[in-house]
């Protein structure tokens, strides 16, 4: 995993900075953003970068760590079931629904709305 700067006074989740080609792209842990519990950095943790619309309509690049990437696949529409009813007030907002494979449930995230409200927030403080 490439080396980040932290940046003070950032929320937890935000890891700091990375210099991509030039580029001050800003950082997230997307484990502590979606309070999932911690897991430790290996060899297999790494920053995918990501080109966001933000709320503004400008394009924003954001690296978030992932615990790894295991594959990218296409998801067809009826693979996806809608995301569960779990009788609590937790936002489902960021769901776009649960896949179906043959190895088990993969949840299907709309990162753009799970980051979108902060982007602006963290890009005028670094």
């Amino acid at each position: 995993m490439q080396q980040i700067t932290p940046v003070p006074q950032m929320p937890e989740h935000v890891r700091g900075v990375i210099n991509l080609r030039g580029k001050v792209i800003p950082v997230i842990d997307l484990g502590i953003k979606l309070a999932l519990p911690e897991a430790k950095a290996n060899d297999k943790t790494c920053v995918i970068v990501l080109d966001i619309k933000s709320e503004m309509g400008d394009n924003t690049l954001l690296g978030i760590v992932v615990d790894a990437v295991e594959e990218v696949i296409n998801v067809d529409a009826e693979q996806i079931e809608p995301s569960p009813d779990f009788g609590t007030e937790i936002s489902r907002d960021g769901c776009i629904g649960i896949a179906t494979r043959k190895d088990g449930l993969m949840t299907l995230l709309d990162i753009e709305k799970i980051v979108s409200n902060e982007i602006s927030r963290t890009l005028a403080n670094i």
